[in-house]
């Protein structure tokens, strides 16, 4: 069944907000997790289809090719040198008509790739990430999770943090967020469609209110990708940064990321525990790269400690945990309210996402402006950004 996508000229204002949330809260959902009973193809042959590739081998399954409209540049990768990928035109009907097809692209709006895809002759095309939902007890992999009806409460709840978010767009993107994860329709809203470029964590809201003297902590710093741009954005000028990261073979990739772009610099650290509410132990699943985690399937025991027991002061806290943003945050309480730093957390991998994480912070953070801004498409990419009114520009 082919998904929907429903368009809106203008963005909601609050009532507005809560009467949309009405339409999805209870309506019935026509998706489910998609089982790997079928032989397996990838479409996209980018960082997300290298991911399910690795995703699939580790889960035991073969992937029988990988289709790309770009196939020609991308042929002669490594990366790609056990299955090269083709293009959609060199694939056999039979072939199509066999697989079960997993898109592997969130940078643009799935509807129309799907659509495009069985007008070429797939007959069975589904989202990678609802997929990887068969395998969660194999591989925590969580970003396609699927939000059952809301309760009355549940209602209550999200609808008050719709309409105390700070401007429309942010509502916008929750109620596109929102769509997909309960109904797994495409809601766009033409005037704020999502930001698939390099803002994530430096939207301009935020990166504008950036001083020479940040102490930045990057948690969740996987390669230290954020790391580094923050740094590139300040041209250097901070205070400190504290990257965390407890996944080993990540923190390899991220020491030596930093040895290159920032030699000897006695401002910058690396920690390898997890951040979490509080001081212990708990199993961490490691290998995964980007989607590393605290998680029962892990193998690791990794040593947590809360924010609070850092001492440290930060200006600016980045928290992308793979579903651990709100422990997290509760184990930062003291920090958050005696330095009310810039916050920028990821909301997307499990239901803490639909109002649990914004609705804490906004309890706890008095006098703070609270924006939801979505980075790519299929309910991924969303964060919440908290900025201090005393650092809102003039």
């Amino acid at each position: 069944m082919p998904h929907k996508a429903r368009s809106f000229a203008r963005l909601p204002r609050p009532d507005q907000a809560s009467s949309l949330l009405t339409e999805l809260a209870t309506a019935p959902c026509a998706f489910s997790p998609v089982a790997g009973d079928r032989p397996l193809a990838l479409y996209g042959a980018g960082k997300m289809g290298l991911l399910a590739r690795d995703f699939l081998k580790m889960a035991g399954r073969d992937v029988g090719m990988v289709i790309d409209r770009g196939a020609g540049r991308i042929a002669d990768i490594g990366e790609w040198s056990e299955v090269s990928p083709v293009g959609p035109a060199a694939v056999p009907d039979e072939f199509k008509r066999a697989v079960r097809l997993a898109v592997c692209v969130v940078t643009s709006a799935y509807v129309p790739i799907e659509r495009s895809l069985l007008e070429t002759g797939f007959i069975d095309v589904v989202p990678f990430y609802d997929l990887a939902e068969t395998f969660r007890h194999l591989h925590p992999l969580s970003n396609g999770w699927f939000a059952p009806p809301l309760t009355a409460q549940e209602q209550d709840e999200t609808a008050e943090v719709l309409s105390a978010w700070d401007d429309d767009v942010s509502r916008a993107h929750h109620l596109q967020f929102l769509a997909w994860r309960r109904l797994r329709e495409e809601w766009i809203f033409e005037p704020a469609p999502p930001l698939t470029g390099d803002s994530r964590y430096f939207i301009p809201e935020l990166l504008g209110l950036l001083g020479g003297g940040e102490i930045f902590l990057d948690g969740g710093a996987y390669d230290g990708c954020v790391t580094e741009d923050f740094a590139r954005r300040r041209s250097g000028a901070f205070r400190q940064i504290v990257a965390i990261e407890p996944d080993r073979p990540n923190r390899v990739r991220l020491e030596a990321a930093l040895r290159r772009s920032m030699p000897d610099d006695p401002r910058v650290s690396v920690c390898d525990f997890a951040l979490a509410e509080a001081d212990g132990e708990a199993p961490f699943h490691e290998g995964l790269g980007y989607a590393s985690q605290l998680s029962a399937t892990g193998r690791t025991l990794v040593k947590c400690r809360p924010l609070d027991a850092l001492g440290l002061a930060p200006t600016y806290v980045k928290l992308h945990l793979e579903g651990g943003e709100l422990a997290a945050l509760k184990g930062a309480h003291e920090t958050l309210i005696a330095s009310r730093p810039l916050i920028a957390a990821t909301v997307y991998h499990n239901a803490d996402g639909m109002w649990k994480t914004a609705g804490w912070l906004m309890e706890t953070l008095a006098n703070y402006r609270f924006l939801f801004r979505i980075h790519s498409w299929c309910g991924t990419g969303a964060v919440i950004y908290a900025i201090p009114n005393e650092r809102r520009a003039p």
